[in-house]
């Protein structure tokens, strides 16, 4: 059996799109998806995802499967490209803004124009049962806990964006040794569902740089639910404004902090490189 897929990047964290929405079953195992996210052996991607038919009242349901095989509850920057790709699924009868199920909750992307796409993320949690983590009680936030990792002690707030992030602020992104250090903070004990990890540099109060280690991924050159957890951390410890620039490898994303409803916003690119067929 042959299969299409469109492969999409949102910042350089690269997707492969495939239209499932006849079965709620993905028509690629997890095994077949590590194959071919390879670099070398495969397509090559971040992870693949599938547009799935809706449920409780969606539009359409979203899985994904990273390059390790692990499923994700979401992913910012794949949702942005899951809308993009839905749109060329539906063309004229194409709606701009999209109900999506996914397994951290119903989130809303909305096409804006030049592959620009605007995704209300919802309300970040923030106890560390919710994250969940060990390093503060369960109903109590995480924000600037000490954590040790490779001999040294990392001030560490939590947030969840429907999956975990520890975000922690350094003077230096670019001096962070990420290929070295990424794996020990995903599967420290204290994150017993493993852990994204963003470092973040403040460079204005509304402009940050960030680098990110992805649970399942390892080193990618963005990451959207990353991007927000960074806002949200950085505002909980008053070190930026509620709407921020988001400096990644692969490019920027403009986060918001609703002060109004409490809910994060995330606007940024997808953008469709090519499409195939696999055996």
């Amino acid at each position: 059996m042959e299969i299409a897929f469109t492969k999409y990047h949102g910042l350089g964290n690269d997707f492969i799109l495939i239209d499932n929405r006849s079965d709620r079953t993905p028509m690629v195992t997890s095994a077949e998806a590590i194959q071919l996210c390879s670099r070398h052996f495969g397509i090559g991607a971040d992870g693949v995802i599938f547009a799935l038919p809706g449920q409780d009242g969606t539009d359409y349901s979203m899985r994904i499967f990273n390059s390790d095989g692990s499923e994700p509850e979401m992913c910012g920057n794949g949702i942005r490209c899951l809308a993009q790709f839905l749109s060329e699924l539906e063309g004229d009868n194409a709606k701009t803004e999209y109900r999506i199920h996914t397994l951290a909750g119903a989130i809303i992307p909305k096409l804006v124009g030049n592959s620009q796409v605007r995704v209300d993320m919802g309300m970040p949690q923030l106890m560390a049962a919710q994250i969940p983590t060990t390093l503060a009680p369960a109903e109590s936030k995480v924000v600037n806990i000490p954590l040790e990792v490779a001999g040294k002690v990392w001030q560490i707030t939590c947030v969840s964006m429907g999956n975990p992030h520890a975000v922690t602020f350094v003077e230096d992104v670019a001096a962070i040794p990420l290929e070295s250090i990424g794996s020990l903070f995903e599967n420290h004990p204290v994150f017993p569902q493993r852990t994204n990890t963003e470092f973040i540099q403040v460079v204005s109060r509304n402009y940050l740089k960030m680098r990110v280690w992805e649970r399942g991924a390892g080193i990618t050159l963005a990451c959207g639910t990353g991007a927000c957890a960074a806002v949200v951390a950085g505002v909980l410890n008053d070190f930026c404004d509620r709407s921020c620039t988001v400096e990644l490898p692969g490019g920027c994303l403009e986060i918001e902090f609703s002060e109004v409803d409490h809910k994060v916003y995330m606007t940024g690119p997808a953008q469709r490189v090519f499409t195939g067929k696999i055996s």
